[in-house]
């Protein structure tokens, strides 16, 4: 097919863009090159994003997909709103053989062009970040900003992240080499190598419900930059973010000469629940999925043929020994567990406080006054309902909202939960946090911090000590995961026994935390999501590792 882009218009617009990444991922300094401040997209953006967000619902998503054998949808936003947006029904008989068939000049594009293109799809997706957040927020229950940042610049970074990392991994070796080995009196012998990235195959996404672009775009990217085709199965009620996604992906590969079907859509019908039958096919040979334990386990376990990255669930600890800014440690620990709900996979769970109390610069602090000092301080933080709408956002899903309600008879509730009316959509379900104060000194297997309790949800756990706390905060990452661990102390030694327990462990820490840099954020470029070392897990985004076996390097020897 004719290109509308070439590869040199493409290097001219994005080279450089690639250059700056690369240089981020040795850095680890902060980059962007997406701007995160909705004013940043001109003055009539917010406008016209709504309007386009609007304008795609209640029609039918046609995507030109070969396979389509029928049309299904039924997205509810959790502020309300029904989408009413229809989308293809894939065959996958026919639809899979479809994508393979573009496989091989995409592979033949090489590392650069398929970087470019893929950087191209990301400045598209970027130019409409209004729409995407519209998207974003009415299939996760994200706040407008929150939907904004985490579902448009910041997925954008890990996209382009993983396109870096990519780039990286499939041009350490050159393309070609000429190769000489002396013989002594002899002539040498000698021949003439290529070398070539090759892609695995088909990529099954598996999309999750609270974050589809922040965690769908490492696996799609990667994937892709690496070679392989990619079909996106997104969560059947946050199909539309995703969708937006393959449709632009779709019209950057077409105009640059490729074929559109590298990038497909498969949604399900309502509980006919495809992921496990696709993640089995003998077509798919990689798969990147974010969700349930159970799940993740089943496709580790059972996709046998696919090399398989999960980011599963959690439990996600603070351990808190001493600080030098107690207003600082509270405020910062209360935007942590009220962001989103504490709907995200980073969100703190644990809360582990010595029993005698801590030493902080505002004297000592007892067990009982540190609970709740810090639910005064979540309290005040979300006592404003506009502020409180803006930060929580709305339950994503009735499960949420059960596990919400169960948690206060499970201990003695420190801070209860209250309804909170979103006067734009009344029929929201906006809960703050609850806090519940829990004792480890008996020992319980089904004590309910030794499991993830997804939702605005925490424990305030009374421990011994705090060498009690690290062997607790041991257990947990060692059996259940952590995808974070918080820490505060004024003492050294105790920050290298936690830094020590992390490094053992496989946890990412972060510690003392009491500014505007939170615990359940990271920074694409500089920070790693995840570490793969525990069973939160399998793969950190974004690493070498996370990209390097999307590919296989193929050698082809020619006699000289």
């Amino acid at each position: 097919m004719a290109a509308e882009l070439t590869v040199h218009q493409l290097s001219d617009k994005h080279r450089s863009t690639l250059d700056q990444a690369l240089a981020a991922i040795r850095s680890r300094a902060y980059w962007s090159p997406h701007p995160e401040h909705p004013k940043a997209y001109g003055e009539t953006a917010p406008a016209d994003g709504l309007a386009a967000f609007e304008a795609v619902r209640g029609t039918r998503f046609d995507l030109g997909q070969p396979g389509t054998d029928g049309w299904t949808g039924g997205e509810v936003s959790p502020y309300g709103p029904e989408l009413g947006v229809e989308y293809p029904h894939a065959d996958p008989d026919v639809l899979l053989p479809a994508m393979k068939a573009g496989m091989g000049a995409w592979r033949d594009a090489g590392p650069e062009a398929r970087a470019l293109v893929c950087i191209e799809i990301l400045a598209r997706i970027g130019a409409r970040t209004h729409e995407f957040a519209h998207a974003v927020m009415h299939t996760s229950g994200q706040a407008f900003m929150m939907a904004f940042q985490a579902g448009g610049p910041h997925a954008q970074d890990r996209g382009l992240e993983a396109v870096a990392y990519a780039y990286e991994e499939q041009t350490r070796v050159p393309g070609q080499a000429d190769w000489s080995k002396p013989q002594g009196k002899k002539d040498p012998l000698e021949l003439g190598k290529t070398f070539t990235a090759v892609p695995r195959g088909i990529s099954l996404m598996i999309g999750c419900n609270t974050f589809p672009t922040w965690n769908g775009y490492p696996g799609l990217f990667a994937s892709l930059a690496t070679g392989n085709a990619v079909l996106v199965k997104p969560h059947p009620r946050a199909v539309l973010p995703l969708a937006l996604t393959v449709k632009v992906a779709r019209e950057v590969l077409a105009e640059a000469g490729f074929d559109p079907n590298l990038v497909a859509l498969a949604v399900e019908r309502p509980g006919e629940g495809i992921a496990k039958a696709l993640a089995v096919r003998p077509e798919i040979k990689l798969i990147d999925y974010t969700g349930s334990t159970e799940f993740g386990d089943w496709l580790e376990t059972n996709a046998r043929q696919a090399q398989v990255y999960t980011e599963k669930a959690g439990v996600n600890t603070v351990v808190v020994d001493s600080t030098s800014n107690y207003k600082g440690m509270l405020s910062n620990l209360a935007f942590s567990l009220s962001l989103y709900s504490g709907q995200m996979c980073t969100t703190p769970q644990n809360l582990l406080i010595p029993r005698d109390g801590i030493e902080t610069d505002a004297g000592h602090k007892s067990y009982d006054e540190v609970v709740a000092d810090l639910a005064a301080s979540v309290g005040g933080l979300l006592g404003d309902d506009a502020r409180a709408n803006a930060l929580l956002g709305a339950l994503v899903n009735p499960d949420v909202k059960s596990r919400l309600e169960a948690a206060a008879a499970l201990g003695e509730v420190a801070l209860a939960s209250r309804e909170v009316v979103n006067p734009e959509f009344p029929d929201a379900v906006v809960r703050t946090p609850v806090m519940v104060k829990l004792d480890a000194a008996k020992p319980d297997p089904e004590a309910p911090y030794l499991s993830e309790c997804f939702g605005p949800v925490s424990f305030a756990v009374a421990v011994d000590s705090t060498a009690d706390a690290l062997e607790l905060l041991r257990r947990t990452v060692r059996e259940k995961g952590a995808m974070t661990v918080g820490a505060y102390t004024t003492s050294a030694d105790t920050e290298r026994a936690i830094e020590e327990v992390c490094l053992e462990e496989s946890a990412q820490l972060s510690l003392n935390l009491t500014g505007g840099v939170y615990v359940n954020q990271t920074a694409a470029f500089s920070d790693f999501h995840g570490s793969g070392g525990n069973p939160a897990a399998n793969a950190a985004l974004c690493d070498g590792a996370f990209v390097s076996n999307r590919f296989r390097m193929v050698e082809i020897r020619r006699q000289a």
